[in-house]
């Protein structure tokens, strides 16, 4: 009897043992095949309908895990059969099996995504084109909604519900933040205008802008009015404060604004040099014929420029004027006088 009890016991001992080590085995089968491996992805395509026996020979003939039982047993074990989601994933053979699992059943498919850049100083219409010839949008869908954003994009970005004057063609002139987007290939152009609408709310927020609009008596439309108006004419960034003090100074008296930038605007191709006749054009974006600020930005301000809106700097100047020297800087002056001579000074730089 005794006999019989010890080798029952043995029997016992090395069944628990085996099982331990089999278990063992199983534990270690559920790690990443190479955890070493430096980040090589591989895109995996869970097709349509596919069973947990299809998913677990892609996966292992991909080199994504270490066995096709292992894998079976794991998912019949936790029940989760049911929930993987068909899809191109971005899998690597250093993630575990756990890992994967999660992934193809969160539905974290995969999309390649595109970089493209908009300078600053761009019209919604330069936007456009850029984008359309990227392949990124269809020119005349943008141009639609930046007329008429949708009625999401009003509640997301409250900002743009000050925006009401008829005179304004484009309601998100001035608005599509300018700088370098990462974006899915298969972005809407709601979802394009959306991210740039948050990176100049982004941007703002980091000039602290709220805090200075109060000193300044300005809504935030004209806020980004005048930093287009700087953004179009300055050409150095150690000018445009200096280029935002005239136009603050012109305002602070009634004067005309007389910024050639935006006679460029009202034409339907810019010119290297304005004639008087351009002078005249009516419009009311034209500040040598209207008093005040136009009715909205001509193009898309930059940091530097919209930083130069908020903090002018302090002088006495009211007319600049370009030196045509190849520095990119201005004569600024005081009187007329002062810049009649200056023009003459500027004449005389010209090849």
């Amino acid at each position: 009897m005794k006999t019989i009890i010890w080798i029952l016991i043995i029997l016992l001992v090395l069944t628990a043992g085996g099982a331990i080590a089999l278990f063992s085995v199983y534990n270690d089968m559920l790690e990443p095949v190479n955890p070493d491996a430096p980040e090589s992805f591989r895109l995996v395509e869970i097709p349509q309908g596919a069973n947990t026996e299809a998913i677990g020979e892609l996966l292992f003939n991909e080199g994504l895990i270490q066995n096709k039982l292992a894998f079976r047993f794991y998912v019949r074990q936790r029940n989760l059969g049911q929930g993987f989601i068909a899809g191109l994933y971005n899998l690597s053979p250093t993630m575990d099996m756990e890992e994967i699992i999660a992934k193809i059943q969160s539905g974290e498919v995969y999309s390649e995504t595109v970089w493209f850049t908009i300078p600053e100083g761009f019209t919604v219409e330069q936007i456009a084109a850029r984008l359309d010839e990227a392949g990124l949008v269809s020119m005349e869908s943008f141009l639609a909604i930046c007329r008429n954003p949708s009625p999401g994009l009003l509640e997301s970005f409250s900002f743009l519900k000050e925006v009401e004057n008829p005179d304004i063609e484009f309601l998100l002139e001035g608005y599509l933040f300018p700088d370098t987007y990462e974006v899915y290939s298969n972005a809407t152009e709601e979802d394009i205008i959306s991210i740039m609408l948050n990176r100049l709310e982004l941007i703002l927020h980091e000039l602290d802008y709220s805090s200075r609009m109060p000193s300044l008596n300005l809504s935030l439309h004209e806020l980004l009015t005048i930093a287009a108006l700087i953004e179009r004419e300055a050409r150095v960034d150690h000018e445009r404060s200096t280029v935002a003090s005239v136009i603050y100074n012109r305002l602070a008296i009634g004067m005309r604004l007389q910024i050639d930038a935006t006679i460029q605007y009202i034409l339907e191709e810019p010119k290297e040099f304005l004639l008087y006749a351009d002078l005249e054009i009516p419009s009311p974006y034209n500040t040598y014929l209207n008093n005040g600020l136009p009715p909205g930005p001509i193009a898309a301000p930059g940091k530097e420029s919209i930083d130069a809106a908020l903090n002018p700097d302090s002088t006495d100047y009211f007319y600049y004027n370009y030196k045509y020297d190849g520095t990119g800087e201005h004569y600024f002056s005081r009187t007329l006088e002062e810049h009649n001579q200056n023009v003459t000074r500027a004449e005389a730089n010209l090849p």
